[in-house]
C-alpha cells in the first residue's frame, strides 16, 4: 500500500499544474492533503473520482485558508473530521480515517511564524493533539500520522540549524514537544530508510531556497512503533514541484 502526503499551499494552484496528471502516474492508495485552501466545490472532486478515488475534505470556516483532505481507493471504515475543539476544528486541521485495524490522521498543524499569538495557538494544538493520539492509541494501536508539522525535529532535519535557533518552527520548546510525542511509541518512517541531511520537504519562495536546498524537513509520515515490521519504504519526493512543498511517501 502505497501513501503519499503532501502540503499543496492551495490545491487550485497544484490543480493548475497538473496535479491529477502526475498523481494518475504516481498512483498512490492513499493522498493526504493539506494546506487546500479551498471549499469542498473548489477541491476539483471530480477529476480525483475520474482517477479512482473517494474524496474526503475538511475545510476552514475562514475561505482561502488552511484546510486537509484525503482522497483514497481505500475503502474507509470510518471517517471523522477534527479533534473536538472548536478554535481547532473551525480551521480544518484534521481528517482521521480507520480501515482495518489501521487509522490513518491527516493534519495540518498551525505555523507560529506570524506572531506570538499564533504561536501560543500553535503549542496549544500540539498538547490537544497530543492529549488526542494518547486516547486514540488506547482504542486504535496501529495509528499512521501524516501531514505538515511545521516542526523541524533534529538539526538534521534543517539548513543551517544554528541559524534557526530561535525561529518557529525549529525552536526547543517544538523540538521537545516531537521527542516527547516520539516516546509515546511512534517511528519517524523517513529516518528508517534515511539519515542523510540535506534532504527537505518544504523551501521558502524566498532567495531562491529551492534551488540551492535551503530547506526544512517538516512534512512526515509517523507510525506506531508495533508497525516497525510493516514498512517497506519511505521517501521525500523532492523532485515533485506542484508548491512551496514537496510531497512525502510510505509504503507498508
Amino acid at each position: 500500500m502505497k501513501l503519499i502526503s503532501y502540503n499543496l499551499n492551495g490545491i487550485r494552484s497544484a490543480l493548475g499544474k497538473d496535479l491529477t496528471g502526475w498523481l494518475k502516474c504516481e498512483n498512490p492508495d492513499i493522498f493526504c492533503i493539506q494546506e487546500t485552501k479551498a471549499q469542498p466545490d473548489q477541491t476539483g472532486t471530480q477529476l480525483f473520482e475520474e482517477l479512482g478515488y473517494d474524496c474526503y475534505w475538511h475545510s476552514a470556516v475562514r475561505r482561502g485558508y488552511s484546510g486537509t483532505g484525503i482522497v483514497s481507493k481505500i475503502e474507509f471504515d470510518k471517517v471523522e473530521f477534527g479533534i473536538g475543539i472548536e478554535k481547532f476544528d473551525m480551521e480544518g486541521r484534521l481528517i482521521r480515517a480507520d480501515f482495518g485495524d489501521k487509522t490513518l490522521i491527516c493534519s495540518y498543524f498551525p505555523s507560529g511564524t506570524m506572531g506570538d499569538i499564533r504561536q501560543e495557538f500553535k503549542m496549544d494544538y500540539l498538547y490537544s493533539f497530543t492529549k488526542y493520539i494518547k486516547k486514540l492509541q488506547t482504542e486504535r494501536p496501529n495509528l499512521i500520522i501524516t501531514g505538515d508539522f511545521n516542526i523541524c525535529h533534529k538539526p538534521v532535519d534543517i539548513n543551517n540549524p544554528e541559524k534557526h535557533v530561535n525561529v518557529s518552527g525549529f525552536l526547543p520548546e517544538e523540538r521537545q514537544w516531537f521527542d516527547e510525542f516520539i516516546e509515546l511509541g511512534f517511528v519517524d518512517t523517513f529516518r528508517e530508510f534515511c539519515n542523510d541531511g540535506e534532504r527537505y520537504s518544504w523551501w521558502s519562495y524566498r532567495s531562491g531556497a529551492r534551488p540551492r536546498n535551503l530547506g526544512w524537513r517538516i512534512d512526515y509520515f509517523i507510525v506506531s512503533e508495533n508497525m516497525k515490521t510493516e514498512l517497506v519504504n519511505a521517501d521525500i519526493l523532492d523532485t515533485v514541484i506542484h508548491s512551496d512543498h514537496c510531497p512525502v511517501m510510505l509504503i507498508i
